[in-house]
């Protein structure tokens, strides 16, 4: 086959954005041979150092946005304008539960813009450009606002403001697929993402509440929303500058075919994701098991700023636990990534879960001493959580260009909504269930500059949620992932039978 011409390059046969990356070598100047072979877009190739760092800088938004409402908004919401912790919960949760429905619906608008523009770019830059105002508008609650009204405006701002991140983080996720990337490619791609991610975690759990300062003041956190709104945007609208950029229409008839009415387009994303579910299980289960661990750590983000307060006593706390969870996993990144190109990522994953798990269980002891011992298990889980984070992203794509070579090209936006809908969801009710817990011990909400003494029971309620709760949820997750079922050999086409997909097949 000849080298494909620049056209073929922006438009190949499928109606597909082509890869931009370019094949890189080792320091030997061999090329890696496991790098080289097809995929549905054409070469597989390793992405280049533009393309891993415009991708990576996507990952500021998106872990600077599932870090800092997860870790103060419920907080904000009891501690700062005396919102009992039942209703804060159900806030937090209610504008999650849209993005669970609106989700697959981006989804599929994404695939048809797509389409018809051969780019996502249009969708990531919108959603960069809003995010900043509405996430600086959460947190903009007028001081005369009483409890019910603060918690109706929290509500509404924080719902668009989840709305404007799905219209970037939903297209984000696909675009992996699409970039004509190794199963080894694909993987460092995600590595350096993760490591981008681990590093805007750090970055907004620590330095959010140092701009939010001492105690639960509406202009602290005023300008901590605004400050980090604008990081937010900023690191969106660089990835949506690097997206494949389409000269017109990638799919033959599309332009032509009349725009469908909402709701004839909400039932066909219903469809799509029902049929997507439905016939992929290595989509299924590690979707599953991604859930349950974002339930999990949803639930410890959410529990960070209690522990801080009330078990250890420490406003500062916060920000050393961020510390001693982020520093290892950045500094651990490649050693998942050498495991992964080693023994597969799915038994990479498989390790850093029961890592996990182990770790959690070594803070159940915080409920009745606590100390700064618990910086250890937390530096432990912040190695388990480097590759609990990039390996199942790296398993995404895999699992994506495995469907398209069984029912053809075109649903990456499909699954990628499916798949924040889920993260979304499993994030959002580890805040629910803390609430509920802390709703059920007999927690005291309190307004900006009062303080309450809280009973014995909440703070242990608090301790073992940050425990014990998370490390039985990791280990759940691992029953879904080890029917998997994808290894190397399915994804570069060199296993000799495709695995079953389908129920009945291998349900």
């Amino acid at each position: 086959m000849g080298e494909a011409t620049a056209e073929e390059r922006v438009f190949p046969v499928g109606g597909r954005p082509a890869p931009y990356a370019v094949a890189v070598t080792h320091a030997t100047g061999a090329p890696d041979p496991r790098d080289e072979l097809s995929t549905p877009h054409g070469p597989a190739r390793r992405p280049d150092a533009r393309t891993i760092a415009g991708y990576a800088a996507g990952s500021v938004g998106t872990g600077g946005f599932g870090t800092l409402p997860g870790l103060v908004l419920l907080v904000f919401l009891t501690d700062a304008l005396a919102v009992p912790a039942a209703v804060a919960g159900l806030i937090v949760t209610g504008a999650k539960v849209w993005d669970v429905l609106v989700d697959p619906f981006i989804g599929y608008a994404s695939d048809r813009d797509l389409a018809r523009t051969g780019s996502r770019r249009r969708f990531m830059t919108v959603g960069a450009l809003a995010l900043p105002v509405l996430f600086a508008l959460t947190f903009a609650v007028p001081a005369a606002a009483g409890p019910t009204a603060a918690a109706l405006w929290v509500l509404v701002a924080f719902l668009l403001a989840a709305t404007a991140f799905s219209l970037f983080q939903v297209p984000y996720i696909a675009l992996p697929a699409e970039l004509g990337l190794s199963y080894d490619g694909r993987t460092r791609l995600l590595a350096w993402r993760v490591a981008a991610l681990a590093t805007a975690i750090l970055l907004f759990g620590a330095g959010g509440p140092v701009l939010r300062g001492e105690g639960d003041s509406l202009s602290g956190y005023l300008l901590m929303g605004a400050v980090c709104g604008v990081l937010l945007g900023a690191g969106m609208l660089v990835t949506a500058r690097i997206a494949p950029r389409g000269g017109h229409a990638t799919a033959v008839g599309t332009a032509a075919v009349p725009a469908p009415t909402a709701r004839a387009a909400w039932l066909t994303a219903v469809r799509e994701t029902v049929a997507a579910l439905r016939r992929s299980r290595p989509f299924r289960t590690l979707l599953a098991a991604f859930v349950l661990q974002a339930l999990a750590t949803g639930l410890m983000l959410a529990g960070a700023a209690y522990v801080a307060r009330h078990v250890l006593r420490d406003e500062a706390a916060v920000s050393l636990l961020f510390a001693a969870l982020i520093a290892p996993a950045l500094a651990c990144m490649p050693l998942w990534t050498r495991l992964a190109r080693r023994d597969g990522k799915e038994r990479g994953f498989v390790v850093a879960t029961v890592l996990f798990a182990v770790a959690t269980l070594g803070m159940v002891p915080l409920a009745w001493v606590p100390g700064a011992w618990v910086y250890v298990p937390t530096a432990l889980a912040g190695v388990a959580y480097a590759g609990m984070q990039a390996l199942p992203l790296a398993m995404l794509p895999d699992v994506i260009a495995h469907d398209a070579r069984s029912h053809g090209d075109g649903h990456g936006g499909t699954f990628s909504g499916i798949w924040t809908a889920g993260e979304t969801a499993g994030m959002a009710l580890g805040p629910a269930i803390l609430s509920v817990v802390l709703a059920a011990t007999g927690y005291v909400s309190t307004r900006a500059g009062e303080t309450a003494a809280q009973p014995a029971s909440a703070v242990d309620a608090i301790a073992l949620s940050f425990s014990v709760v998370p490390a039985a949820l990791v280990l759940l997750s691992l029953v879904p992932l080890v029917r998997y079922g994808l290894r190397r050999g399915d994804i570069d086409g060199t296993a000799t039978k495709l695995p079953h997909d389908h129920d009945g097949a291998a349900a």
